[in-house]
């Protein structure tokens, strides 16, 4: 089956390649090719044309928080005084190292965030010295990861 997105088609051979570089983005391009049955140049072709369509965002190594200390992880509802505060509030919350995530939201809050933390020490003092001390923050609401039940991205 293909699934057509604007121009681009993508068939059965393009989801398995997708599939194993997704699992682990070092696999061997000629260990893809032999599972898929094609050759290695036809899987960088069709990756190339994956990554021109701008199906693929980019690949990156992931590095586990935990073994770098960071075991606290931590989401943060953040209420502004005023909509207008939204863009300079972002642009210090993006100075803070431990802000690894920041959406705009609908609902209660301007702005949610995700924080890693060392411990939840470090984490009211990055709550209560970085992130309150934004202007524009009124006040914030803070709910801890005990543990992460499901990582995954979009099924392809």
């Amino acid at each position: 089956m293909k699934v057509k997105k604007e121009g681009l088609y993508i068939d059965g051979i393009d989801k398995k390649i997708l599939r194993a570089l997704m699992e682990d983005a070092r696999t061997p391009i000629l260990q893809i090719a032999r599972e898929v049955g094609i050759s290695g140049a036809a899987i960088h072709q069709r990756l190339r044309k994956l990554d021109k369509s701008g199906l693929i965002a980019g690949s990156k190594f992931i590095i586990d928080p935990k073994v770098m200390g960071y075991t606290t992880m931590a989401f943060v509802g953040i209420y502004l005084d005023k909509a207008v505060s939204n863009p300079e509030a972002v642009k210090q919350l993006h100075k803070i190292p431990e802000v690894i995530e920041c959406h705009y939201t609908t609902g209660h809050w301007s702005i949610f965030i995700k924080v890693l933390s060392k411990n939840n020490e470090h984490l009211m003092h990055l709550l209560n010295t970085e992130v309150q001390s934004i202007k524009g923050v009124s006040r914030t609401e803070t709910f801890i990861s005990l543990q992460q039940q499901i990582d995954r991205q979009i099924k392809v």
